[in-house]
């Protein structure tokens, strides 16, 4: 299982261009771009992790009002029982035209013997 893989399904009814780590090609209005934040064992008593936890900061850039679509994200998150670490605009990039706003998300997953 992989929180990369579960959010472009979870994200993909939201008709978002969606790439990991950098846009490429030719950026439209509006898309998310996935950063890996970490992947981490938590530790237990007998040293032996029982528990995967990933986090991904999910980068949103929009030339338009991102408000709706930060709603829509975070709604989506939620209902699909995402940890929503923090949430936070980034600014306004001139150069570019594109807002920047992150929401960073964590979900823990059981690991196989």
């Amino acid at each position: 299982m992989s929180l990369l893989s579960d959010l472009s399904e979870i994200l993909q009814p939201l008709n978002i261009s969606i790439e990991t780590g950098v846009f490429s090609g030719v950026p439209p209005d509006e898309y998310l771009v996935f950063i890996p934040l970490t992947d981490i064992f938590e530790v237990h008593a007998d040293n032996r992790p029982g528990f995967d936890v990933q986090e991904v900061r999910i980068s949103l850039f929009s030339k338009g009002n991102y408000l709706e679509r930060k709603r829509q994200i975070t709604t989506a998150l939620l209902n699909a029982d995402f940890t929503i670490t923090e949430r936070r605009y980034i600014g306004h990039e001139d150069d570019t035209g594109y807002h920047h706003y992150a929401i960073d998300v964590a979900k823990n997953y059981g690991l196989e013997e």
